[in-house]
């Protein structure tokens, strides 16, 4: 199967590490949210002054005749807490608060609080003050103040009531007076006369009538007015809110962890970068031909370099390996530490390999093939010795071979006659010449031209010598040489030299882990095909080794 015939990964769940990874990987999101959120509840805490809260409790009850007696409906029935609520909230018991605070009824009214219990006859004044005395005398003012205004409301409705009381009484008694003036002077032994029997009976119904006013209206005037009485008053020390400060600092971290995380989910959806080397695989449509971690000291890891180098070994071996181009879509996706790892390793395991780097990138690629000079100096190569076939020794003496029309005397040589070497090495391009086979026979002797070394190409580059190999900087436009190239491209979506080298060789893409975007791999990848590159595998950095 060819390496651009890949399917494309199926689409698979998200699992939660992955979900985790996003806040961590975006820790700067979440930390600088975080400090903005805990910024504004310091703020709060510091700069808004301090606020204390009193609560004043009070028992309502309901006004009788008898106070040993319980209404029949309950006491609970008997007062109206809705109602008595909106007494306790009413214009008359906010201005006397604010009398006694030295606050304006607004600020009296945001933060006078009532709080009357569904089924109960408990009433709880809270007020807020800037200050302890503030707050426990605008909660005790309220209080008193509510209990004072339902106690004047009683008063004149029994003042109403006693003088509707003596009212009545007075015209009774005025009746009463007129009907004891109707009877006659002179009432004799003998039976009244009609009329005089009527009028005593209509005084004594007055007198009946008087009796009954009398004794309603001492029940009245004898009634207790008093709607209730403070059971918890307000004192110091009150709670405020700065008693909570602690827990309010650990709510703001939560809550901003909280919200940094959100955040950073919505940069992660808008800016979405490759987090797996699946999601890598879906975009290129190609194989993963390996992955290159960092170890402790921050290095690309040697071993997944060679492995790297193995994976590329089926177009770098070879007779005439193409050029091998690296391409990323941008400069910080350790492109170039790739390139110097891969070259370092090829020149490792003996290979002479052409290096070519655009003049922006000389110097940080020379430094890194000078840290990997360091870590594996150069050693002798060592090369496997071709035998040579051993003349036979012969009785027939060898004559003088004439020289070739035009040749060079020196440049031939008279080879006795020997017998064929089994087996007989034919075009060997390692060891830099041509043997021929030779047709021997006792009367016959052939003149084989020698064939002297070729000379070594003209060095057109700075060389590093790495293990049993070499690196040889050269410009990145130079020309395809014989021998292994390694092409380290500028940012593809930015600088087309790289594109244009991979049409000549093989296209290899790099891509770091939480660093590429997503958007500019899938575009690289679009401009690569358009073009007629198809990339033969990816490489996936950042990974780190433990």
């Amino acid at each position: 199967m060819d390496v651009t015939d890949v399917t494309p990964a199926r689409q698979r769940p998200v699992g939660l590490a992955e979900l985790a990874r996003i806040p961590l990987r975006r820790w700067r999101t979440v930390l600088a949210v975080t400090g903005l959120v805990l910024l504004l509840v310091a703020a709060y805490l510091l700069v808004f002054p301090a606020t204390y809260t009193a609560t004043t409790a009070v028992v309502v009850r309901p006004v009788v005749t008898d106070p040993f007696s319980v209404p029949s409906g309950g006491a609970d029935r008997a007062v109206n807490m809705t109602a008595e609520s909106g007494i306790a909230t009413s214009n008359d018991v906010i201005d006397k608060v604010a009398s006694i605070t030295g606050r304006d009824t607004t600020a009296v009214a945001d933060s006078l609080t009532v709080e009357t219990p569904v089924g109960g006859q408990v009433m709880r004044f809270s007020y807020a003050g800037h200050s302890e005395t503030e707050a426990v005398n605008g909660a005790n003012g309220a209080a008193e103040s509510y209990l004072e205004l339902r106690k004047g409301m009683y008063e004149n409705q029994r003042a109403a009531v006693l003088k509707s009381y003596d009212e009545t009484i007075a015209l009774v008694t005025s009746q009463r007076t007129t009907t004891q003036r109707s009877l006659p002077a002179n009432q004799g032994t003998s039976s009244p006369s009609p009329r005089t029997s009527a009028l005593l009976d209509q005084l004594r119904a007055l007198n009946d009538q008087l009796a009954t006013l009398a004794e309603q209206r001492s029940k009245i005037a004898s009634a207790d007015l008093s709607p209730g009485s403070v059971t918890s008053a307000a004192r110091a020390p009150v709670p405020s809110s700065r008693d909570a400060a602690p827990l309010i600092l650990v709510a703001g971290l939560l809550g901003g962890l909280l919200v940094g995380g959100l955040v950073a989910f919505v940069r992660e959806s808008m800016d979405r970068r490759v987090r797996t080397a699946g999601e890598a695989s879906v975009l290129v449509g190609a194989p993963l031909l390996g992955t290159v971690g960092r170890d402790r000291s921050g290095r690309l890891s040697d071993t997944d370099l060679r492995y790297l180098v193995l994976a590329l070994s089926r177009w770098v071996d070879g007779p005439t390996p193409p050029p091998l181009v690296l391409l990323s879509s941008a400069a910080d996706e350790q492109r170039e530490q790739v390139t110097a790892g891969v070259a370092a390793a090829l020149a490792q395991a003996g290979h002479e390999v052409r290096l070519g780097v655009a003049p922006e990138s000389q110097e940080r690629i020379r430094a890194l093939l000078t840290d990997a000079q360091r870590r594996h100096p150069a050693v002798e190569p060592s090369r496997p010795r071709v035998p040579r076939p051993r003349p036979m020794p012969s009785s027939v003496p060898t004559p003088a071979a004439t020289p070739a029309t035009g040749g060079n005397p020196e440049d031939t040589m008279v080879i006795p006659p020997v017998r064929k070497p089994r087996p007989f090495p034919t075009d060997d391009p390692k060891n830099g010449g041509v043997y021929r086979s030779t047709t021997t026979s006792a009367d016959k002797t052939e003149i084989i031209p020698r064939v002297l070394p070729k000379e070594a190409p003209a060095t057109d580059g700075e060389q590093v010598r790495i293990g049993a190999g070499g690196v040889r900087l050269v410009p990145l436009e130079a020309p395809v040489a014989a021998g292994v190239t390694v092409i380290d491209a500028p940012p593809a979506l930015h600088d087309e030299r790289g594109v244009r080298a991979a049409r000549e060789g093989r296209a290899v893409l790099v891509a770091a882990r939480d660093k590429t975007r997503t958007g500019r791999l899938g575009q690289l990848v679009e401009r690569l095909r358009a073009v007629g590159v198809e990339p033969v595998g990816f490489v996936v950095t950042g990974e780190k080794r433990d």
